[in-house]
């Protein structure tokens, strides 16, 4: 990668995961950013359906008690990485080859 941008790891991560149909917290995190994301030239594969309901679902399965906080603090990331990639005057697909 040329630069990293706040949450790209994520981010990445979540369009390996979409590639392979699998799942995951990254993924549902792309899936929710998809419509953003596609602006900022990242192409995508088909996002997960639901991707809100699921991604809490995911974390309140692993522990309840930090699922509103831990979903939060993952949304500002994708957040961060959407202004980031706004900001840099590049299209997001020369950072992942896409």
């Amino acid at each position: 990668m040329h630069t990293e941008l706040p949450g790209e790891d994520l981010i990445e991560s979540g369009l390996e995961d979409l590639s392979r149909g699998v799942e995951s917290v990254p993924a549902l995190l792309v899936s929710i950013g998809a419509p953003r994301l596609s602006q900022v030239g990242l192409r995508l594969t088909a996002a997960l359906p639901s991707p809100e309901h699921r991604l809490y679902e995911l974390l309140a399965a692993d522990d309840p008690d930090s699922a509103h906080s831990r979903y939060n603090a993952l949304v500002r990331r994708l957040v961060s990485f959407e202004r980031a990639a706004e900001c840099a005057s590049y299209r997001v697909e020369d950072v992942f080859g896409s």
